[in-house]
Order: structure tokens, then sequence, then C-alpha cells
């Protein structure tokens, strides 16, 4: 069993929270933000290419990773101010190339309309697509039960004994064929073995719709900047997915490009190509 590293990065404080954040390399300077209940180092692989020439931020959002728990529930304008507030900590007040996976994806383009004027660039890595999406009833009322779930089974220690290998069978299954889960067990154990972590990955998956629904009324109220370099990235798997990829970049005005050979975890089953889709994104602009 491989040990976990001696993690990486500072601590910045946000709205009371000690925020995990890592920042390497120099030049203009790029975000990335992960998917659901996903953390810092599943962008290792990405940030070794980019960093030898961008100024790379990856960050925990609160529960996830090393990050404190969270103090509010997730909510489209909270992520999109979270980036630029982790951006604001590190120093880093110029315009930024926000590149997002999955969930992370709403995060990024919510920046991208709400913050333009510090957004360089927008980078979509198989982004979760919900055109429809509408708000749900009761929310409140759906992450108070989520907080209840969350704390009957830490009590029983299911985050101990499920979390790590239930990250690692989600991982199996989601790349079948491709290597599993690259990172070190003891990292995997060390960031999803607490009751913080489960209620942060659960409060996630209670609020996606939400976070959907509002991310649809932004885009009808704030425009993307004029001219703004975008990529929109798939993974090749099926035939569908493709093609609503493809109408998401059109809708956003977006360069499309598909990965043929990769699974929804674009970043470690072909890192080459997302650090290139970077990278021509900041060329561009």
């Amino acid at each position: 069993m491989t040990e976990a590293p001696e993690a990486s990065g500072k601590f910045v404080r946000i709205g009371g929270v000690p925020h995990h954040v890592v920042v390497e390399g120099s030049g203009p300077v790029c975000v990335l933000t992960a998917g659901l209940g996903m953390v810092w180092f599943d962008w290792d692989a990405v940030a070794r290419l980019l960093a030898p020439h961008r100024t790379v931020v990856r960050f925990d959002r609160p529960g996830l990773g090393l990050s404190g728990p969270a103090a509010v529930d997730p909510s489209l304008t909270g992520e999109a101010d979270r980036i630029a507030r982790v951006l604001d900590a590190c120093g880093l007040t110029g315009p930024a190339t926000v590149v997002g996976h999955s969930l992370g994806g709403f995060h990024a383009e919510g920046f991208a309309r709400l913050h333009p004027a510090r957004t360089a660039g927008l980078v979509l890595i198989d982004s979760s697509v919900e055109t429809t999406a509408r708000p749900r009833p009761a929310p409140a009322l759906r992450t108070g039960l989520t907080r209840i779930a969350a704390g009957v089974l830490g009590a029983a220690g299911a985050p101990y004994a499920l979390g790590p290998p239930g990250r690692r069978a989600a991982f199996r299954l989601t790349r079948a064929g491709r290597g599993g889960d690259p990172a070190p067990y003891g990292l995997v154990r060390r960031t999803y073995s607490t009751s913080r972590s489960l209620r942060a990955l659960l409060t996630e998956y209670a609020t996606y719709a939400d976070v959907a629904a509002q991310l649809v009324c932004v885009r009808g109220e704030f425009a993307l900047p004029d001219g703004l370099p975008a990529t929109v990235l798939a993974a090749g798997t099926g035939r569908r997915w493709p093609a609503r990829q493809r109408a998401l970049a059109d809708e956003l005005g977006a360069t499309f490009r598909v990965s043929p050979s990769s699974s929804h975890l674009v970043m470690l089953d072909r890192p080459d190509e997302v650090a290139a889709a970077v990278l021509s994104v900041g060329a561009r602009g």
C-alpha cells in the first residue's frame, strides 16, 4: 500500500472556512475546479503539464479534500464567487482562464458570466449539461435531511469503512480498462474517510439540480464576455453524450473537441488533451 505524500499547498480562509489551495508554475493564470466530490490531486497530471506555461491554481471546495466543512449549502453564485475569492486570496487579481470538469463546469461557466472582467478564457471538460433544469421544491428540507443522513452514517463509521473503497470502486467502473484510481491509497484514505467529506459529497449531489437551474437563470441574465475564448472538451463515450456536449459548445460559441479514448474522467485518461485545450484557449486569449 502506498502511503500518502505530504500535502502540498496552503490554506486560505474564505467566509470563515479554511480552503486548501495549491498554486504552482508561472505565466498566465488558470484555475481548475473539479467535479462532484473530487479534490485537488485529481488534477495532478494536468497540472504537471500546465505548470511550465501557466500559473495553475487548484483548490478543494468546503468539506472536500483538506478544506474545512461548509458553512452554507452550495449555490451557483456562491461557487462562482468562491473561485474569485480563492484567486484574490492568492494575490491573483487579473483575468484567469477557468477550467471546470463535470459539476465544476457549472461553476466555471457561472464565474465567466458573473465575473466577466476576470475571465480570460473558459474550458469545460466533459461538463455537466442540464439545459432545461428547473428549481426543485424544499431545498432547505433536502439539505437538512442530507446533513442528518451524513451525521448518522458518520456516527456509524461509514465514511472510514466505505469512503476510500467507494471512491476506488467508482473510478474502476468509470475508467473500465484504464487503470482505475491513480491516487495513492494513503492520500485517498486521508481525504475520503471523514464525515466532513461524506457530508460535502452528499450535499453536492442533493443540490446538483438546484445549481443547474440557477445556471439556466444566469444564462438568461448575464452574457459571456464578447469574444471570450472557450472550448468544450467531451469524452467520446456513447452516442448521445457527445451530441449534448456539442450542443453546449454551440450555445456558448465555443470550440468543440472530443477525446475519443476517454471516460468521463478525461483529466486522468488524457491529461495531455486537457492541457492542450487550456493552452490553446490561452494562446487565443
